[in-house]
């Protein structure tokens, strides 16, 4: 199987996030970042600074950020682990259709190698 681009949405994915856009939890975006080779870090730092203030526009707060260590299982490696937890699934939707964001989408698009955006929702695990 080919590797989508790092912009490429995932179609299914994506509708079945959108089918549960009117759930009123938080929800968790993971952010898996390899970094194109040549400046792809600090067009990321640009991107960052950019959207910022649309973040806080939805109420979306960043919990985690941090440099990716190589893999102890598994074999994929990532540059950077991003957390961002939006109020809800619809504030998401909205960020990213906003035209604000259409217009800095470019920066993180030109950033990356390869990405990977998931969804996380909390769970209660027993102790």
């Amino acid at each position: 199987m080919e590797a989508m681009a790092p912009e490429q949405p995932n179609k299914a994915g994506l509708a079945a996030f959108s089918e549960r856009a009117d759930e009123p939890a938080a929800v968790t975006m993971l952010n898996l970042l390899e970094f194109a080779p040549d400046g792809g870090r600090e067009r990321y730092a640009e991107y960052g600074t950019a959207v910022a203030p649309l973040l806080e526009k939805v109420g979306a707060r960043i919990v985690f950020a941090g440099e990716a260590a190589p893999a102890l299982l598994g074999d994929d490696s990532w540059d950077m682990v991003l957390l961002v937890e939006y109020p809800t699934r619809r504030a998401f939707l909205e960020m990213i259709g906003s035209e604000e964001y259409q217009a800095i989408a470019h920066l993180r698009t030109e950033a990356l190698a390869r990405g990977e955006l998931h969804p996380v929702a909390g769970v209660d695990l027993p102790v």
